[in-house]
């Protein structure tokens, strides 16, 4: 989060954009949402790189939340939007609507990307033959292969203590490859460091730690960027294939 708190309308920016999770221009904004992002709300977004500006058609500016904005608005309901009793109704309105989505997240480990992000580009998933289009194995999957064999014993699932040496590799890697504290770093290269680990382990490992309050992995939000070693690199969580992993500095 931000040191200086942000104010109202640099929170109503972030929380239109994160909806419309896509890039959108400020008549576009004014059209649908009645607002638009200029000014100093804008500049200050911009320079904490919240949000990304440019000037599009005409000379309109075009915003998109950026990761860092994703992470911010995580931070700020987990902490709880303040909204000024001035307000009124719809401020009660939007804190009570607020209230729920971070309860909805609480309770089915989703994260905001998993519930706002624009749908990735389809053409990766139109091949039976790429790998992005395949989920990764999870934790169920595993059981009900290895219980199917009722010869095998118990000790055949992979023991509970391998989970803290694989997040242990997890942090080690992303420390190494941060270029500053808190910095976002893609699994492509996180990866690579996991030695042989094992692709699934690795995964149910991501699955957990994005569940711990340190920790947040979110979808790369221009998803043109994206390579195809980033895609086979991602991991699924939610349904959605996630590219960045940001752990907070200790």
């Amino acid at each position: 989060m931000p040191d200086k708190a942000l104010s109202l309308p640099e929170i109503t920016a972030l929380l239109v954009l994160m909806v419309e999770a896509r890039e959108i221009s400020n008549p576009e904004l004014q059209e649908r949402h009645g607002l638009t992002i200029t000014g100093d709300p804008r500049r200050n977004l911009n320079e904490l790189k919240l949000v990304e500006s440019r000037k599009g058609r005409r000379g309109a500016f075009v915003h998109v939340l950026t990761d860092a904005g994703w992470a911010c608005l995580t931070d700020e309901l987990r902490a709880g939007i303040v909204v000024p009793e001035r307000s009124g109704s719809a401020g009660i309105a939007l804190r009570a609507v607020l209230s729920g989505v971070q309860g909805f997240m609480e309770r089915t480990d989703h994260s905001l990307a998993d519930v706002f992000a624009e749908n990735p580009d389809p053409a990766p998933a139109a091949s039976s033959d790429d790998p992005a289009s395949t989920p990764a194995a999870s934790p169920d999957d595993s059981a009900s292969t290895t219980s199917s064999d009722d010869s095998a014993p118990s000790s055949v699932a992979p023991p509970v203590s391998v989970a803290p040496d694989v997040e242990e590799r997890i942090r080690a890697a992303y420390r190494e490859l941060a270029a500053k504290p808190g910095a976002w770093v893609s699994l492509t290269k996180v990866r690579p460091l996991l030695g042989e680990v094992a692709r699934a382990t690795v995964d149910e490992a991501l699955v957990r730690m994005n569940r711990m309050p340190d920790v947040n992995i979110v979808p790369e939000s221009n998803q043109k960027t994206l390579s195809r070693e980033d895609r086979d690199a991602a991991v699924t969580i939610g349904a959605q294939e996630k590219h960045l992993l940001w752990i907070e500095a200790r």
